[in-house]
């Protein structure tokens, strides 16, 4: 066992603060070694280990080490180093890896924290440092940026609420403070909303789509894992017992992302809406409670991590390679990129839920947990995004690596890159092969589930039947589809021109009264400097002789100065 020093986010921030200021290849191998070293480091700290601390004058907990901390520190930590890796390999500078460094560190910080206020704090700062990798790359990426920062703010500002009624109401920000999750009625709902942001809830997503395929192809790879596994965990621990709610708004993710995902032919948007498709099964598996349910929703964490970054990895080389990012201008790269082919197929197989890859187990769990709880309609929810993430990839694979020709000479992936995707899909792998393995680290235990099953192994192959047939009669009305507007293409102008609005109306309300004041004010210091020429104006007699004594005269004074101020008050 290992007595814990520091928290593992330390070393990583303390890298990422002298990344930029050191040679890009001994920053990098700093980058790699840093994270690689975390995952032995929380392999090993024992369960129950912690470090209270004061934050902000409350009693906190930096590091509070459970089953749940544990698996998410570990996976962070692995994939931070591979993305590393492919970062250094795919020309990715040493400030944006910092960028990056930062965003695993403060995603590291929040799902190590033991307490609302911890989890909050690095919360804002894991999105401060995703918004700074976002806008690092220019061009696009700083609007798509500014808007993700926004829609983060306000999910942010929410689930901050949440924990501030949480402390009124229990007097402690500790999760040990109450047994099942934020208390009351109002905590609850602030923190679904907030955290519904993060992992991309139906209404709440179209930042995802919007912002990940903005920037460099590596700053892509950290993006897609950190800021909607944190919320994941985050929503368990609001919902520790599961929320019906929330798994049935998780069916509708996988449908909904699924279905959107298929009608893209930009390749990073196509893989940006299948994270939400993913997370649904997650949030599915949170909202239904239950070990079983728990442990493939994590488990199902866990293996997205690994699969939905080799996506990005494989697709992120083919756009390194030939400077395109639609699936439109690029075709037949199977026979010139092997290697991406090669280790994109095993990622689209995972994904898919195909039996002998790492998603078949963990979404299986889920699926099952909904059935053996008569979860009917979530069932066939789950089952309809298992139909459509297969027909997305065959979509996607067919296009880029099989169908036409790329007349342009192009490489494969180059030594980092390949040794990034295999390493990571050998783990897809094996971990579909060896289910065993992931049962170790989730956690939950006490479950009965058995992965290679008839039932199972069957319904799995007739959807993906179903997906092959669809797509030899959905395959050319596919290729005629342009952009397809998301409900961003109704808040985006709604929020510019409304913003637009409240400030020409504040303007011309200020424009109004500064019109006023000025008028009175010239009209009382008339009347205060030349009477005889106010009264000539106002009865419209001419040479009118004013005379009054000082008090009168003090008298009419205040009187005017008076009213002219009534009406400024009123």
């Amino acid at each position: 066992m290992v007595d814990p020093i520091v928290p593992p986010f330390v070393p990583i921030l303390a890298v990422a603060l002298i990344v930029p200021f050191i040679d890009r290849r001994i920053g990098h191998a700093l980058g790699v070694l840093a994270t690689g070293a975390v995952v032995p480091y929380v392999w090993l700290m024992p369960n129950g280990q912690h470090l209270p601390a004061k934050l902000f004058g409350f009693d906190a907990v930096l590091l509070n080490v459970d089953p749940f901390s544990t698996l998410m520190g570990i996976i962070f930590a692995f994939i931070g180093s591979v993305a590393v890796l492919y970062s250094w390999a795919s020309d990715a500078s040493s400030v944006q890896t910092a960028f990056a460094l930062g965003y695993v560190g403060t995603s590291l910080g929040a799902v190590f924290g033991g307490d609302w206020l911890t989890l909050i704090f690095f919360w804002e700062l894991m999105a401060i440092t995703s918004t700074l990798l976002v806008w690092y790359y220019g061009g696009r990426a700083v609007r798509a940026g500014f808007r993700y920062a926004v829609l983060h703010g306000i999910g942010g500002t929410l689930l901050l609420g949440a924990v501030v009624w949480q402390y009124v109401a229990v007097g402690s920000f500790l999760f040990t403070a109450t047994a099942g999750g934020l208390a009351g009625d109002v905590a609850p709902v602030l923190a679904g909303i907030g955290i519904g942001v993060n992992v991309g809830f139906v209404g709440l997503h179209a930042w995802l789509p919007d912002t990940y395929p903005r920037p460099h192809i590596a700053a892509s790879v950290f993006l897609c894992v950190y800021t909607t596994k944190t919320g994941v965990y985050g929503m368990y621990r609001a919902f520790p017992d599961g929320q019906l709610a929330i798994a049935y708004m998780g069916g509708v993710m996988a449908v909904f992302g699924a279905g959107m995902a298929l009608l893209q032919s930009d390749m990073r948007r196509l893989l940006s809406y299948h994270i939400q498709s993913q997370v649904g099964y997650m949030i599915a598996g949170v909202g239904i409670g239950g070990a079983l349910a728990t442990g493939g929703a994590f488990g199902h964490v866990f293996n997205h991590i690994l699969y939905k970054s080799l996506l990005f990895m494989t697709v992120g080389v083919i756009i390194y390679r030939t400077g395109e990012e639609s699936l439109k201008k690029i075709g037949g790269l199977g026979r010139k990129m092997p290697i991406t082919a090669i280790t994109f197929t095993i990622a689209a197989l995972s994904i898919s839920g195909f039996p002998g890859f790492n998603g078949f187990v963990s979404k299986g769990m889920v699926v099952g947990a909904a059935h053996k709880k008569h979860l009917d309609v979530l069932w066939y929810l789950l089952l309809a995004g298992g139909v459509g993430t297969f027909l997305s990839f065959i979509k996607l694979g067919y296009s880029a690596f099989v169908e036409g020709t790329y007349e342009t000479p192009v490489k494969d992936a180059n030594r980092g890159q390949s040794v990034a995707m295999i390493l990571v899909g050998g783990l897809c792998v094996l971990y579909g092969l060896v289910p065993s393995a992931l049962f170790t680290l989730l956690p939950t235990t006490g479950f009965e589930y058995t992965t290679y099953t008839i039932g199972h192994v069957g319904e799995t192959l007739i959807l993906g039947a179903i997906a092959v047939v669809s797509f030899v009669f959905l395959k050319n009305p596919l290729k005629r589809i342009g952009r397809v507007p998301d409900i961003d293409r109704l808040y985006n102008p709604l929020t510019l021109y409304g913003t637009r609005g409240v400030v020409l109306a504040v303007t011309e309300l200020y424009a109004i009264v500064d019109r006023v004041v000025v008028a009175l004010t010239r009209i009382s210091v008339d009347v205060v400097e030349q009477p005889e020429r106010a009264v000539e104006r106002l009865t419209g007699r001419e040479h009118v002789q004013l005379e009054a004594s000082i008090g009168m005269s003090v008298l009419l004074v205040t009187l005017v100065l008076v009213g002219t101020f009534a009406v400024l008050v009123v």
